[in-house]
């Protein structure tokens, strides 16, 4: 079995600092890492690339020769990397043996929760080669500090969540800058729908809020883990939940059904020990680049 991640999110929520970061932190920790770029836009990566996109189709070449613009030309090439998967597939095997991969995916939200053809690309790659991968959605910590742009990002991230049929977590990203946006609480819909209902400019959008709010609460699946890259005991509870959700925590464990269960539902510190060595700040400054795809 082969563990890794799927890194989606919007433009601008830090996917691929959040790579960088991921693949420094569980290096430290002793695990061989490989980041696999799936982004053609992204032409500036601040971490070593074991795959790069760019190597089958570029962004920029198919926005000239087929006259498109940057969306149009993200959805071809998607559909040119899902009809070329024999050679993604053929990258990824030597990485199978020994490597856990993180895949960092472009930032066109439409790719996750509309179109198919980043799906099938994951799908196939699960069932062909045996991964065990967990999709990590990460959401500016920002859109906390607005109630219409929150509950927008609770809809994003229940829209995802069903399309992609993932292991899932939503992250709330860069939570260390929250409190230079302001504060609000988030836990109460009721209290949000409230909120939106002062402000004379979303009150005629009154009904459409309720229901939104409605679905989200009766669904009762979206929930979100917090997340400062630069800090390692944020990063490390983060891979404890993801680890928990693609079943890495119980690789190479004899055990009863009962003890497996304990795990499931319990804190875990297995193999988390060696965090202790990981200093507090382990990314350099100058590679905390934000992702602008």
């Amino acid at each position: 079995m082969v563990f890794g991640q799927v890194v989606v999110g919007p433009p601008g929520s830090g996917k691929t600092t959040y790579c960088n970061g991921m693949s420094q932190f569980l290096s430290l920790i002793g695990r061989k890492v490989a980041v696999i770029n799936l982004d053609p836009a992204n032409d500036s990566l601040p971490y070593e690339c074991a795959v790069n996109i760019e190597d089958l189709v570029k962004l920029s070449d198919v926005m000239v020769e087929h006259s498109l613009g940057p969306n149009g030309g993200l959805v071809y090439c998607m559909d040119y990397l899902e009809k070329n998967i024999d050679w993604l597939e053929a990258k990824l095997e030597p990485l199978l043996k020994d490597h856990y991969l993180l895949f960092d995916f472009p930032g066109q939200v439409e790719l996750f929760f509309l179109h198919s053809s980043a799906k099938n690309v994951i799908l196939k790659l699960i069932k062909k080669l045996n991964l065990r991968l967990t999709a990590v959605h990460l959401i500016d910590a920002h859109l906390c500090s607005d109630p219409g742009k929150y509950i927008s990002a609770l809809i994003l991230s229940l829209s995802t969540m069903l399309h992609l049929e993932l292991p899932h977590i939503n992250v709330l990203s860069k939570i260390d800058l929250i409190e230079s946006y302001g504060k609000l609480d988030v836990q109460d819909l009721s209290y949000l729908q409230h909120h939106l209902d002062q402000d004379p400019r979303s009150a005629k959008y009154r009904k459409l809020t309720k229901e939104l709010c409605d679905i989200i609460e009766n669904f009762s699946l979206v929930s979100f883990s917090t997340l400062d890259i630069q800090d390692k005991e944020s990063v490390g509870n983060l891979v404890k939940l993801i680890d928990k959700s693609n079943g890495y925590i119980f690789v190479g464990m004899e055990a009863s059904a009962v003890e497996f269960s304990k795990i499931a539902v319990g804190p875990v510190n297995w193999d988390y020990y060696r965090v202790a060595a990981v200093q507090e700040k382990y990314m350099k400054d100058d590679e905390n680049i934000d992702d602008n795809e």
